[in-house]
């Protein structure tokens, strides 16, 4: 649960390391940023043969009719036996948990496949009926069983009702055709495109109703692309060139709906060096007048004027184009109406069995996500060059959409290691609303000076985006953040001299938690993570039931409605916690600590009643003793501060003989401490609580540093 937060700022030192208990603090997160492109180039003679004896000189690349330097030149021979290694050896076996094509945080086996031919199988049962699972496993079959060279490394992946590696890279052919085996006609869960809402040459479903699918369709299409860029991902780890047969039976795009889905795909496809080779295992099929006959009769005039078969081949063609552009965008092919499927299995063991490698960097510094096209041209007019057509550029900060951007906060949520380009720190403590129920506030603090502004309006302007989750065990999400904080000041220097600090707070039962926190500047997208683990007690526990120890140095008046209860909100001023716990001489420390369900007594021994809520103003010396009622409570509490064994100064005692906040069963305390009379240096202070009927106490300390003041800036004798 999530509760509204503001944005304050504090006079306060900047830290100069992060809290020990931050997560990945004694790790070192180095990143490495290459333009290098690479492409394949197969090279066959005007006999169809391979071409293997060509240099970096017999090479030109070009980049948008722009000619680029070569700077990387390899060649990849996979088609000699001796280069195969022992034949019916598993490379990395069935898949498992952290294998080569699972995304996992774990890192990924190494696999040294040089000189190997990596193919992928990709079953899309989604959309496929049962004749056409059992033929396109059929083919694989026997592909493995007699076409498989010992060079080859295969995988299988099939997507269903959800997507799942069925066996890692191996080149042990019973591995394979077991699982092979294992797919049944049952696999296709009937996920094909349904009715547009057309009336016209629409299927005659006898009045029942009919849904317009056209959103399901955007959305089937998406899940199909999706699942190819998560491949993408994970074969990127491997360098060496890999060959994914598509295996499907086609991809409807809702017009422009799904382009981003598909650039994605494209992309992530040609980062990874993988190209992508599409097999229609519908093969070549004829159109009836008036549908198949599984197909239910058409409105209208359409089945008999021919418009029934255009629209037909018509979609027959979109659901192929799809197919069509992720073939040839990068670097594969595309295999449609054929009933030998076959083909493609001898395409990508001959594209792959011989090619160069060319690497460059592009001389477009333009990092604007754009599709540059790229032609190779070579020495020799006999020569006939394979290649992909082009790449997508890189996109920085600038050019990212607004979904990117948040897939870039959520990425950086779930990696494993903090970033640290913008310094950020946090604070939490816990407040009890209920026995089960607690308010967990946390305090984030970002250093003014990272925050670069822009003037607009006669005003500084600056947005920073926050993420945020609360695990539970560290594995269940139990709360969530995001938000967008606008600052307009009218001048950023004074913001640089300060720390710009955003307070929220989740509602958590009893237990540990892991908080991590993103936090990113929208000038040039600069972004700094925290993470910490939070132990929530069950007060019902410990003898004397407390809050955390809130320590301060500004309370601020409450801006806008606030939701939910937040316990350092109380008549409408917000104390805003002092996490570094650094002061200056002539500021003011303000605790707030709770102590809960105070134990009662009869009649138990007057003193000098005083205020929790007023500090040290209690009843004056020569006043007479308050009576304290029957059955109330007694709570005692006092502040002292010490260096090593010596005690500086401890403040008089507050007590309190009656229940502050009812609803939660609560004496507040908030104590208001002067630091005037403090010397400069580091303190260690003690809060001293005593529940003197249950006879139950509890003393928290806390390190503490008043800083020596700042000096004054000479004046101009002439001002």
């Amino acid at each position: 649960m999530l509760t509204a937060a503001g944005l304050l700022f504090r006079a306060a030192p900047v830290l100069t390391a992060q809290q020990s208990g931050q997560a990945g603090g004694n790790e070192a997160r180095i990143e490495v940023t290459t333009e290098l492109v690479l492409v394949n180039v197969v090279a066959h003679d005007k006999k169809g043969n391979l071409v293997r004896d060509l240099k970096k000189g017999d090479f030109t690349l070009f980049e948008d009719g722009k000619k680029q330097e070569i700077s990387t030149f390899d060649f990849e021979s996979v088609d000699e036996l001796q280069t195969a290694g022992a034949a019916e050896t598993t490379v990395s076996g069935v898949a498992g948990a952290g294998t080569l094509l699972r995304s996992g945080k774990q890192a990924a086996p190494s696999l040294d496949a040089r000189d190997r031919r990596l193919i992928l199988l990709f079953f899309d049962f989604s959309a496929m009926d049962p004749e056409q699972i059992d033929r396109s496993v059929d083919a694989a079959k026997k592909f493995v069983g007699t076409k498989m060279q010992p060079a080859d490394l295969m995988a299988l992946v099939s997507l269903a009702t959800n997507m799942r590696v069925d066996l890692d890279f191996t080149d042990d052919k019973s591995k394979l055709l077991a699982a092979l085996t294992a797919y049944s006609s049952g696999q296709g869960q009937g996920f094909e495109n349904g009715s547009t809402g057309s009336v016209e040459g629409g299927a005659e479903t006898s009045g029942a109703f009919s849904a317009d699918d056209t959103d399901f369709n955007t959305f089937s299409a998406d899940r199909k692309l999706l699942a190819l860029q998560s491949l993408m991902q994970a074969l990127g780890k491997l360098p060496q060139k890999k060959s994914l047969v598509y295996i499907s039976n086609g991809i409807t795009q809702s017009g422009a709906d799904n382009q981003s889905a598909l650039r994605a795909a494209t992309a992530a496809a040609v980062k990874a060096n993988v190209s992508i080779y599409s097999l229609d295992v519908r093969g070549l099929q004829a159109f009836p007048p008036g549908g198949e006959a599984q197909s239910a009769s058409l409105h209208g005039q359409s089945a008999y004027s021919g418009a029934a078969v255009l629209n037909d081949l018509n979609n027959n063609a979109a659901s192929q184009d799809t197919l069509a552009t992720l073939s040839s965008d990068t670097g594969g092919k595309a295999f449609f109406d054929s009933n030998d499927f076959g083909a493609v299995f001898s395409q990508v063991q001959k594209d792959s069995s011989a090619y160069y490698v060319l690497g460059f960097t592009s001389n477009n510094p333009m990092k604007d996500g754009k599709f540059r096209r790229l032609k190779v041209q070579v020495n020799r007019a006999d020569l006939k060059l394979d290649f992909r057509s082009g790449y997508y550029a890189g996109r920085d900060f600038e050019h990212l959409n607004r979904a990117d951007r948040e897939q870039q906060l959520e990425d950086e949520l779930d990696a494993q290691l903090p970033r640290v380009d913008v310094p950020l720190y946090a604070g939490a403590a816990y407040f009890r609303q209920d026995d089960s129920h607690y308010y967990l506030a946390v305090s984030l603090v970002i250093p003014g000076s990272q925050i670069p502004f822009v003037t607009e309006k006669e005003k500084d302007n600056a947005t920073i985006d926050i993420i945020g989750e609360a695990l539970g065990g560290g594995k269940f999400r139990v709360g969530q953040l995001r938000d967008t904080v606008k600052l307009a000041v009218e001048t950023a220097r004074q913001v640089r001299r300060k720390n710009v600090q955003y307070n929220t707070g989740f509602v958590l039962a009893p237990g540990s938690y892991h908080l991590k926190f993103v936090i990113r500047e929208n000038q040039t997208g600069r972004m700094g993570s925290y993470e910490t683990d939070v132990q929530i007690p069950d007060l019902r526990k410990t003898p004397l039931k407390m809050s955390s120890v809130v320590l301060s140095s500004l309370r601020a008046p409450v801006t806008g409605k606030k939701k939910g209860a937040n316990p350092l909100v109380r008549d409408q001023m917000e104390l805003v916690p002092n996490i570094t716990h650094v002061f200056a001489p002539d500021q003011h420390l303000y605790l707030q600590y709770e102590v809960y369900d105070a134990a009662k007594g009869k009649n138990p021994a007057p003193a000098a009643a005083q205020n929790p809520n007023g500090g040290e103003n209690g009843a004056a010396k020569d006043a007479p003793a308050a009576k304290p009622p029957k059955d109330s409570i007694r709570v005692f509490t006092s502040i002292e501060f010490l260096q090593g064994a010596t005690k500086i100064y401890e403040s008089k005692p507050v007590v309190a003989n009656e229940v502050t906040a009812p609803d939660r069963k609560a004496v507040v305390f908030q104590i208001d401490l002067p630091l005037l009379a403090l010397r400069p240096g580091l303190y260690l202070c003690q809060v001293n609580v005593i529940d003197d009927v249950a006879g139950s106490f509890s003393f928290p300390r806390f390190p503490l540093m008043i800083r020596e003041p700042v000096p004054a800036a000479p004046t101009n004798a002439a001002d």
